[in-house]
Formats: C-alpha cells, sequence, structure tokens
C-alpha cells in the first residue's frame, strides 16, 4: 500500500457530508483495490448536523419541534466504517495556505491549533444567517441556546417583528403568527382573535425572489391569514436591546420601532473567511468552476460544494444535483492521479457537467398554508404543507448524517 493521502472536507453541512460519505462508500474502496491509501477528515465548528430548514418553526415554540430534533452528532454518521479510514475534527478552519497545500484549523476543545496537509481538498463550509437561531454560528450549543431564548420571549409576545423577505423570513413570520394568532376562516382574511401584532420588513418590493410576482401576493395573503403584516421597501439599519428587555429597531427610512420580539432573518452570508481574498468574488463566495465543481484557480484537486460556491443559488434540488457532479469528477482526478507516475495526470475523456437549475423552484410553508412551484409549475397549497410544512422534513436528517443519501453509487457516469 502506498503512502497515505489525506482527504480533507470542510465543513459538516448535508453538501460536506454527502461529498465525505460519497467517498467512504464509493470511490475510497476503489483506489484501495489499485493500492492507493486515504484518510478522510471531516472538519467543522460544530459537532453536531443541524437542519436548519426547521428552525421557523422550532425557533417558535419548543411543543412545535423541539430543538432537539434538528440536532444530530456528526462523529455518530460515520460509525459504520472502519475507523482508521476517518477523523472527525471539531474545529474552525483559521487559515489555508494554498501553495503549500494545507490548512489550519482552531480545535475547539482547548483551542489548539491543528495543520492538516491535504491531497484533495473539498471546501462546504456554507453560509450563516445573521441570527444562530436558523444557522450555526460556532458550535450547536449556540444554536440551541438562541432557538430556547425565542421560545421564552414568544410566548408571551405581543408584539413582533421579523426582518427579511427570503424563505426563512416568509416562513418564520407564518410560524409566528400562526402560533400567536390563529388562522382566519375559510371567508375571513384576517384571524379573529389576534393576540400579537407580527410584522414581516423587508426592502425588496416583493416576498420570496425565487417566486414569480403572483406567487409572492398569495405570499402576503396567507401571512395575513395568520395576522402578519408585510411592509415592502424597508430595512433594519440596526437594533438595540433596551433596559427592559424590548427592542427597538432602526429603520432604513428613519423610523425606530420597538417590539417584544426582534427576529432578523435576511440574507446569508460566506463561511469563507480563511479563503484567501483572490480566490473569492467581491462578496465573499468563492469563485467555482460552475460546470465541474473545481476551484481552478487553487490548484489541483480542489473542489467546492454547496453554498459557499459562486456558482451555488442554494436549494435543495441543486444540492442534491451537485453532490453526484462532484463526486465523480472527484474519482475521475483521483484514479487518474493513481496510475504509476502521474501524481497530477489529468482524466481522459469529458467531466460530468453540473447544470444549474435556475427554473422558479421553491415551496414554501406559511403557517397551514403554503406557496411555491416546481420548473414554474405551481404547487398547490396542501401538497406544500404535506411534503414539507408538515414536520419541515427532519426524517431527513439520518440519512444525510449517515450517508444513506447517497448509498447507491453516485459516481458511475456515462458521457454519451
Amino acid at each position: 500500500m502506498s503512502e497515505t493521502h489525506n482527504f480533507v472536507v470542510l465543513g459538516g453541512s448535508a453538501a460536506g457530508l454527502g461529498i465525505a460519505h460519497s467517498f467512504l462508500k464509493h470511490i475510497e474502496p476503489e483506489l484501495r483495490g489499485l493500492g492507493r491509501a486515504y484518510h478522510v477528515y471531516i472538519v467543522d465548528s460544530s459537532s453536531h448536523f443541524f437542519w436548519g430548514t426547521g428552525s421557523p418553526r422550532s425557533l417558535v415554540s419548543a411543543t412545535l419541534l423541539p430543538a432537539d430534533q434538528l440536532f444530530a452528532p456528526l462523529a455518530d454518521g460515520f460509525k459504520s466504517y472502519d475507523p482508521t479510514l476517518y477523523t472527525v475534527v471539531h474545529g474552525t478552519v483559521e487559515s489555508w495556505d494554498v501553495a503549500g497545500r494545507t490548512v489550519t484549523i482552531k480545535l475547539a476543545d482547548g483551542g489548539n491549533t491543528q495543520t492538516l496537509p491535504y491531497y484533495a481538498l473539498v471546501l462546504a463550509t456554507g453560509t450563516r444567517t445573521p441570527s444562530p437561531a436558523t444557522s450555526l454560528h460556532g458550535n450547536y450549543t449556540l444554536t440551541k441556546a438562541t432557538i430556547a431564548d425565542f421560545n421564552t420571549k414568544l410566548a408571551s409576545a405581543t408584539s413582533v417583528i421579523i426582518a427579511g423577505g427570503g424563505p426563512t423570513g416568509v416562513e418564520t413570520a407564518g410560524e409566528v403568527g400562526y402560533f400567536l394568532n390563529g388562522s382566519a376562516g375559510w371567508f375571513s382574511s384576517r384571524p379573529p382573535y389576534p393576540k400579537a401584532k407580527v410584522t414581516l420588513i423587508t426592502k425588496a418590493d416583493k416576498l420570496l425572489p425565487v417566486l414569480n410576482k403572483w406567487r409572492a401576493l398569495e405570499a402576503e395573503t396567507f401571512l395575513n391569514k395568520v395576522g402578519v403584516d408585510v411592509v415592502y421597501g424597508v430595512s433594519v439599519v440596526s437594533s438595540n436591546i433596551d433596559t427592559d428587555g424590548k427592542t427597538t429597531v432602526n429603520l432604513s427610512n428613519g423610523e425606530q420601532w420597538t417590539t417584544d420580539v426582534y427576529i432578523p432573518a435576511w440574507g446569508t452570508t460566506p463561511n469563507s473567511e480563511y479563503v484567501p481574498s483572490d480566490l473569492k468574488n467581491d462578496r465573499g463566495y468563492v469563485k467555482t468552476n460552475g460546470t465541474t465543481l473545481r476551484a481552478d484557480a487553487a490548484g489541483p484537486r480542489v473542489y467546492v460544494a454547496g453554498d459557499v460556491g459562486d456558482y451555488s443559488r442554494g436549494g435543495f434540488h441543486n444540492l442534491y444535483g451537485a453532490i453526484p457532479v462532484l463526486a465523480t469528477n472527484i474519482r475521475r482526478d483521483l484514479l487518474a492521479a493513481a496510475a504509476p507516475g502521474e501524481t497530477d495526470a489529468q482524466p481522459k475523456g469529458p467531466d460530468r457537467p453540473f447544470t444549474l437549475n435556475n427554473s422558479e423552484t421553491q415551496a414554501v410553508p406559511i403557517g397551514p398554508r403554503g406557496v411555491g412551484a416546481v420548473n414554474g409549475w405551481r404547487l398547490p397549497s396542501f401538497l406544500i404543507w404535506l411534503l414539507k410544512g408538515r414536520n419541515y422534513m427532519i426524517g431527513n436528517i439520518p440519512a444525510t448524517v449517515n450517508g444513506d443519501m447517497v448509498k447507491n453509487g453516485n459516481t458511475e457516469w456515462n458521457p454519451s
């Protein structure tokens, strides 16, 4: 057996896990058969995977969706493999030496650092939202505590402001409104006995940028039915927690509003601080070959998976489309390099291409209803509730963490 090569995956998100499991299930055995030894490192700042899809409901009330159901230990997902083949590293990527082909990790246990050389590197560190309640900001314990804090505050709230007109903001507003105010009847536009004034603020002129204007208007109608008002063309510039526990938000139009609970749910920021600036675009996303999903400028065998890449538009459909493409191209690269004396050999034949799905595809639960479309075709409200709104798809967590989502071979590809 040859020297051991490090296959390093930065990020324990669905994208990172999908690639790590694809490698261990389908690529590593083939390379081992050729006498090539590999060790997989999965690096993440959280010891637990977080199913952020369920956060809009979980942050509202633990009785609706307990936060514990959204987390799963990363290490448990790899117990089916030979333990000599992998290491789960709990730590944060501090720096990346592109020329030296190493990454430096600040370990969570004691704060020491570890420098990992890599033969192949996958960047899958994802993005973060403004609030730790809706995405990881370090270890999962912060997210869990933030969700619990919102649970406590919302239980007695009479005013709530949510900022952000994308799916996270709209879903959160729908869950808050439905929990506090109930829902309007068949022939009513507002709930009969609202408990709280709930306001959704967006700087855009419509909700849900991916969906067309008619579905965006339908979303506003459904929000109204759970007692949520929508304010357009305004953003939150800053917010301050007052001495009485309320929050004052400063708006872009110069107004100040005070509320019992403020939930920031606008936009995302790439977790790419460790990436050299010349490898990022002006928004901080990693420059990626949108066809092969390689980071071409970073040298051989460097890849990008998921939302940290500038190729990504987000969404499950694009993520699940990207994983087999990237796994196939990784396999091609490593098999080519496994040939005697061909460390940096290029694979023969065409790469497997990734095609971004730019269609109108999105499903957004809004309380007991929902709006959405698949490839431009409207999804009925009840179907959105059934597929996503019923439990925010938490049944997908085990397969994501333990690799069952890629258990069938996903690296075989016939270009013809």
